[in-house]
């Protein structure tokens, strides 16, 4: 295992998930069983419906393109805080109009990772809320 497993197991994830072309099933290969991710304020359990909110998050931007800014781990690679963008085009992003607009969204997610490199948990914050400002305005 190497001295960066933390971080290499988040950027695994990303390529993997999140970068073009996404595959969310590569999900049930990366994150525990009984995962949790905590989005917003809104908690998700277990791997298959964490699946199901990417697949829905994932249909709500037309020409998907994530970009990880920065990642970096804890000394023993437990934790894993990453920086992020996202770009695409709006096709009913939140439940808005799905009208094409631009979307960007800037956000934070902070990993708990087992030693063997399995995700077991993730929060995230981004800026949801001025996003969804702008797509209603």
């Amino acid at each position: 295992m190497s001295h960066q497993h933390g971080v290499h197991a988040v950027e695994n994830f990303w390529a993997r998930v999140w970068q073009s072309p996404q595959d969310p099933h590569a999900i049930d290969e990366l994150v525990v069983e009984n995962f949790v991710i905590v989005s917003g304020g809104e908690t998700i359990r277990g791997r298959a419906d964490f699946k199901e909110w990417v697949l829905k998050f994932q249909s709500t931007v037309e020409d998907l393109e994530f970009i990880p800014v920065e990642t970096f781990q804890n000394a023993d690679g437990s934790r894993v805080a990453s920086l992020w963008e996202m770009t695409g085009r709006n096709r009913g992003f939140m439940g808005t109009e799905p009208d094409g607009q631009p979307i960007h969204l800037i956000g934070t997610a902070v990993w708990n990772v087992r030693a063997d490199g399995m995700l077991e948990s993730n929060r995230v914050e981004r800026n949801a809320w001025e996003l969804h400002r702008r797509l209603t305005a």
